[in-house]
């Protein structure tokens, strides 16, 4: 029998967290983001700091313009993630395939990310079969919540059935929500090839890639 409790569940973040940020899809994903600003009236001078205003208040770019320009989600979410190259970008990684068939706890994805956008990701993985579930930004739902927010987390833990915060793992390249997941109670883990620092009271375990999650966590492998 699993050593292991069946019912720990771990939480993958996945841009800049499951393939290198270094991918640079962020910066792509940018580049449209503003790109879409200046579609619907938004000046040279001041899309940049608009957006990057918007992604710092609300989590997300996106929540701004809804809020503020009243744009369609879906819209946004065709013309920015979903006009991506991702097949041409990201690969399949036969390393990270081995070592999440080899952790011995469930496996979900949770994303700031939309759901078609994060499944495509997934799959150019080629890792696609191995979670339960996905939770992810509806941006057509209104106020929908997003890390780090308390109620994206509760959402993730409702969405995957479990109740117990300390059954819970989790694996993020942003120290925002490392630092929510631990004052949650979570197990929370840093993918970042920067040394990042927390608040004194937060202890957590930090990796450069995703690759060396047994080394911080080695009783959750074989």
């Amino acid at each position: 029998m699993d050593s292991i409790q069946p019912k720990r569940i771990f939480f993958f973040d996945i841009d800049n967290c499951l393939y290198a940020p270094d991918l640079n899809i962020a910066r792509m994903m940018k580049q449209r983001i503003y790109a879409y600003g200046r579609k619907i009236g938004l000046d040279e001078a001041s899309v940049v700091k608009t957006c990057g205003s918007y992604y710092r208040n609300y989590g997300l770019s996106v929540r701004g313009l809804v809020m503020h320009h009243q744009i369609d989600p879906v819209e946004f979410d065709e013309q920015v993630d979903g006009s991506l190259p991702l097949e041409d970008i990201i690969k399949p990684d036969v390393e990270l395939r081995a070592m999440l068939k080899s952790i011995k706890t469930r496996r979900w994805a949770f994303t700031n990310a939309g759901n078609n956008h994060a499944r495509r990701v997934l799959k150019c993985l080629g890792i696609a079969d191995l979670f339960e579930g996905i939770t992810y930004c509806d941006y057509s739902e209104p106020d929908f919540p997003c890390k780090p927010e308390r109620e994206a987390y509760d959402r993730a833990m409702c969405e995957a059935s479990v109740d117990d915060a300390q059954l819970c793992y989790f694996a993020d390249d942003s120290a925002k929500n490392v630092e929510a997941a631990l004052n949650l109670g979570w197990t929370a883990v840093l993918v970042s090839p920067a040394i990042r620092t927390m608040g004194a009271d937060k202890t957590h375990l930090q990796i450069q890639s995703i690759h060396q999650l047994p080394t911080v966590l080695p009783q959750l492998f074989n």
